[in-house]
């Protein structure tokens, strides 16, 4: 087997195996769709996912709501396990200022909350699972794996929400905008949508009836990769954005703070297929760039741009993998180089920096200094920018050793930080204080 394909095959595995013991669900699209209903890559997409053309006026406030069955349950004495779960669509604001729809779920868990004072509610952020709406956290829940033809979609990130249930913590997770909601594209790692999104998440699951959440419950963000970033940008515009919304902690793992770095480092990896979700989010948060962006790209840049707008986490890893941008151009430059060249793509990068803010509350940031994804450098100097304002970090550089696959440099990470980063994130909820470490920074890796 060549080089290649068994990186890419070892990449597989790594994703496959985030999933533990779950169940194989195929999801494909009935012969009778409705008319409301969408059908991404076979998958039809639930009425229930298309926004209305009126939303409320306050930021968090439920669109709608409706029992989400678990793909992953078991019946237990006090209801199922691990916990009963409501589809959501809640109300927030977009990076232009203007109302947008965002789905998500919110599960109550059927556990007693293991720590002390009320039981906390921690907001997930997940992290890449691709562009298509079939490829939603929401969606995941319910099927744990799609597969058919045309699309292959893992809900990696259900992990994480079930060891967070297993210790009683109430969660919800932000499908993000555009990813589930069919109105619009997902506007992929973009700070301001994201963090709004996140902190939403935590208003739509405060204001649902019958839950054992409450006013006085903590709050904790859960994010590794682009939740990473997500929780990371949220942490940094809580006090602005959501004053509401008090901090207990949060967790923010492998996070793209610094979105030049990172698109010259998924360039040609085999997670190639997010620069094109990276530049689709960008074209569709500024229609501003699109005729830049037009100016640049060949027929076949537009066309991979159009294949994985609808694309999940494993139809890129299938169809792009390694694929290089200069492929996509006209003068057969990569996209880093014309962003660079263009003062208004390079602008539109610093925006979404992160690091130029204080986050509130205790921060855990941990990195793995293999990961040559979504660079570990980029990664630390966000733990030396938020140290140098003042906040309260603790950071972790996870030591594994390099392998072939920048993709498993990226992803093992996440599975074996993830145990100590729940027990971090449930310490705070707990009330215990956190311990900063920003004076070993200048000796950390």
């Amino acid at each position: 087997m060549p080089a290649r394909q068994r990186r890419l095959l070892g990449a597989a595995f790594t994703v496959v195996a985030c999933l533990g013991a779950q169940a194989l669900v195929v999801a494909t699209a009935s012969a009778a769709t409705a008319a409301d209903e969408v059908v991404s890559r076979g998958v039809t997409i639930p009425a229930f996912y298309n926004p209305p053309a009126t939303l409320p006026a306050a930021n968090g406030a439920l669109v709608r709501s409706e029992p989400l069955p678990l793909a992953l349950s078991l019946p237990g004495l006090d209801g199922p396990l691990p916990g009963t779960a409501t589809r959501l669509m809640y109300k927030s604001t977009d990076s232009n200022g203007q109302p947008v729809a965002v789905t998500g779920a919110y599960i109550e868990p059927s556990a007693d909350w293991s720590g002390s004072g009320p039981r906390p509610l921690v907001a997930v952020a997940p992290g890449t699972v691709g562009q298509g709406d079939q490829c939603s956290a929401s969606m995941g829940l319910e099927h744990p794996l799609v597969f058919n033809s045309q699309t292959v979609s893992v809900g990696y990130e259900d992990l994480s929400i079930y060891r967070l249930l297993a210790q009683g913590v109430a969660v919800v997770v932000t499908d993000y905008v555009g990813l589930g909601a069919t109105d619009r594209l997902h506007t992929y790692v973009n700070r301001v949508d994201e963090a709004h999104a996140v902190l939403d998440a935590v208003r739509a699951a405060r204001s649902l009836t019958g839950t054992s959440v409450t006013a006085a419950s903590p709050v904790g963000l859960y994010g590794y990769s682009q939740g990473g970033g997500a929780t990371a940008a949220a942490a940094e515009l809580q006090s602005s954005y959501a004053p509401d919304v008090t901090l207990s902690g949060t967790y923010a793992g492998a996070p793209p703070a610094d979105l030049t770095s990172v698109t010259k480092a998924i360039d040609g990896s085999e997670l190639a297929g997010a620069l094109g979700w990276s530049l689709n989010g960008f074209l569709q948060s500024d229609p501003a760039l699109k005729p830049l962006a037009e100016a640049h790209l060949n027929d076949a840049g537009k066309a991979a741009l159009t294949d994985l707008s609808t694309m999940c986490v494993g139809d890129a890893l299938l169809g792009y993998a390694y694929k290089k941008s200069t492929s996509w151009t006209t003068d057969g430059e990569s996209i880093s180089d014309i962003i660079a060249s263009t003062p208004a793509f390079q602008s539109f990068l610093d925006e979404q920096r992160i690091g130029t803010l204080k986050p509130s509350g205790p921060v855990r940031l941990a990195t793995g200094v293999s990961d040559n994804l979504v660079p570990h450098a980029q990664a630390r100097q966000l733990a030396v920018d938020w140290c140098a304002k003042g906040a309260d970090v603790t950071y972790k550089p996870v030591v594994l050793p390099s392998v072939g696959s920048a993709l498993v440099n990226h992803f093992a990470p996440l599975l074996t930080d993830q145990g100590d980063a729940i027990s971090w994130l449930t310490d705070r909820l707990a009330g215990k204080a956190a311990t900063s470490n920003c004076w070993s920074m200048p000796v950390q890796l």
